[in-house]
């Protein structure tokens, strides 16, 4: 189901807890999949569990707690845009209209071309640098003005 490659590092991850517990492992694990796989289906999610040896609604249940999984196909680059309080008081939501207006989509749409999906977010962590962005769960992008997306759609189109 996931490759030698992975199921390596999501050993690496079960490593980190007791032997009885490496249910612990499961966020890891997910996202390792998630990498592989670019989203988690419900086999990917039942090999999970079975590789963990949990039940599989256990599973289920931390991958739609998160907004970090993606249990749909989505674009080449999600772009998740934190709009909460700290950061729509600092221009999030001239950014979405303008990622918005740029793309063609609203939220929890994806382009035409497959390349771009946008997603609404919950706080990052990161309201100083407000307003705030990831792409794809593993790049963070601050202070995110009309001009700076352009260059980052820009930069991901190519």
């Amino acid at each position: 189901m996931l490759k030698a490659e992975s199921l390596k590092k999501i050993d690496h991850e079960i490593a980190k807890y007791p032997a009885d517990q490496k249910q612990s492992a499961v966020m890891s694990a997910l996202a390792i999949a998630q990498d592989e796989k670019g989203w988690l289906a419900t086999e990917t999610m039942d090999f999970i569990a079975h590789y963990l040896e949990m039940p599989p609604i256990a599973v289920y249940e931390v991958a739609t707690f998160y907004n970090m999984y993606n249990l749909q196909p989505l674009g080449e680059y999600k772009i998740t845009v934190c709009t909460n309080l700290p950061c729509a008081l600092s221009g999030a939501n001239q950014a979405v209209a303008h990622i918005q207006q740029k793309l063609g989509i609203g939220f929890n749409e994806t382009t035409m071309d497959g390349k771009f999906t946008l997603k609404e977010g919950e706080c990052m962590g990161a309201c100083g640098d407000a307003p705030v962005l990831l792409v794809n769960n593993k790049r963070m992008c601050s202070f995110m003005s009309s001009g700076k997306i352009d260059q980052l759609l820009d930069e991901l189109s190519q």
